[in-house]
């Protein structure tokens, strides 16, 4: 017979899995079209094991959610480790470039756009503005920039992903150039 302590300890060691495994499945199909089969095949358990994890689909989107922020933090943080700036404006802009470096990775990036899409779901909605909170709070508090800086920040994550996921970077007309103008992504 197996303790009770041991089978919660290996519940917490698979929820991480299971939500990037979630991170990943939801950033390609979407809330509406990814199901938790889908999510327990990506991580190779059953879809009853999930739900012992996540009781409701929302709970495991919202921890797909919290782990993309979790990643999102981390490169911020990153970013900045080996800065010798102290000024706001140099600290935003190398968190912008890290930020821009994650992105490549278009699951991150597609996810955020899922979840704003849903956002009307109230545990979906608490998820994101929880990450979005975490990462103004980082951004001001390691810049020590403005609120006027650390808004331009945000507001300027957001425009680089619709030039990201609209492929605006990609046409020559001129509004496209207009709002790409002076933003950059890694190939």
């Amino acid at each position: 017979m197996t303790p009770r302590g041991s089978i919660l300890s290996t519940a917490d060691t698979r929820r991480p899995a299971v939500a990037a495994a979630a991170l990943r499945e939801f950033a390609r199909g979407g809330y509406h079209g990814t199901t938790v089969a889908d999510v327990a095949r990506e991580a190779k358990i059953s879809p009853a094991y999930v739900f012992k994890l996540f009781p409701r689909k929302e709970a495991l989107f919202a921890a797909a959610v919290e782990s993309c922020f979790d990643a999102v933090v981390q490169a911020l943080d990153e970013g900045t480790t080996d800065i010798d700036s102290t000024d706001p404006l140099v600290i935003l802009d190398r968190m912008g470039a890290a930020y821009a470096a994650l992105i490549s990775d278009r699951a991150l990036l597609m996810l955020q756009v899922h979840a704003q899409s849903v956002a009307g779901i109230p545990e979906i909605g608490e998820a994101l503005r929880a990450g979005l909170a975490r990462v103004t709070e980082f951004a001001k508090e390691r810049s020590v920039g403005s609120d006027e800086d650390v808004q331009r920040f945000m507001a300027y994550g957001q425009l680089c992903h619709l030039i990201v996921t609209a492929g605006i970077a990609d046409s020559s007309a001129s509004w496209a150039q207009l709002l790409s103008h002076g933003i950059r992504h890694p190939d």
